[in-house]
């Protein structure tokens, strides 16, 4: 599986098992929403800064996203 359709789909997951909407998740991390969605949607690739600032978001371990499910 390629890197960005992982970190993609466990990012929508952990966002939706924390009961977050994209826009609550941006405003957490510190991004624009429009920036979620096309991480989820595989439009963009997060930089390492937003996966970093996503996971502290998500209260998770940054190395979750890289991790098959």
């Amino acid at each position: 599986m390629k890197l960005r359709r992982l970190v993609a789909k466990n990012l929508r997951y952990l966002r939706q098992e924390g009961g977050l909407s994209q826009e609550e998740l941006a405003d957490r991390a510190g991004l624009n929403r429009n920036y979620i969605g096309m991480i989820e949607r595989e439009e963009n690739a997060p930089t390492v800064d937003a996966l970093e600032q996503i996971s502290a978001a998500l209260g998770i371990d940054p190395v979750v996203f890289f991790q098959e499910r």
